[in-house]
Formats: structure tokens, C-alpha cells, sequence
């Protein structure tokens, strides 16, 4: 789950990035907001790098116990 999470981070920090330089014409547009949703994305991105890190610990320690039952029963 972790590379969706950093491809998902990289993704908003490609778009704000793209679309910095067209500040102006965003705001003119009424589009100015875009690029404060790129940064919110960007930022959200790192707790959820985070959690997908716990996540995967986890699944790794529960398969890890389940293959050492599993070998035990049989």
C-alpha cells in the first residue's frame, strides 16, 4: 500500500507544481483554490504514507503468524 500512497503524494506535488506558474490565470478564472487543494493533498499525503506503513507492518507480522500456525498444525 505504501507506493500508492507516495504516488498518490507525488501526483499532488507534480499538479501544484504545474500549475504554479499559472497563478494568474487561475485566480482570473476563479480557479485560484487549486492550487491550496494541490498543497492540501501534498501535506494530506504524509499521514497517509504513515498509516499505510503501520498497515503493511501489520499485514506482514499477521501473515508472518499465520504461515508459522499454519506449518505448526501441520
Amino acid at each position: 500500500m505504501v507506493p500508492f500512497a507516495v504516488a498518490g503524494l507525488v501526483c499532488w506535488g507534480v499538479a501544484g507544481l504545474v500549475l504554479l506558474p499559472f497563478r494568474a490565470t487561475l485566480d482570473a478564472h476563479g480557479h485560484g483554490n487549486w492550487l491550496a487543494i494541490c498543497l492540501a493533498g501534498f501535506l494530506w499525503g504524509f499521514p497517509g504514507v504513515a498509516v499505510m506503513i503501520r498497515h503493511d507492518r501489520r499485514r506482514r507480522r499477521r501473515r508472518a503468524q499465520e504461515s508459522a500456525s499454519t506449518s505448526l498444525s501441520s
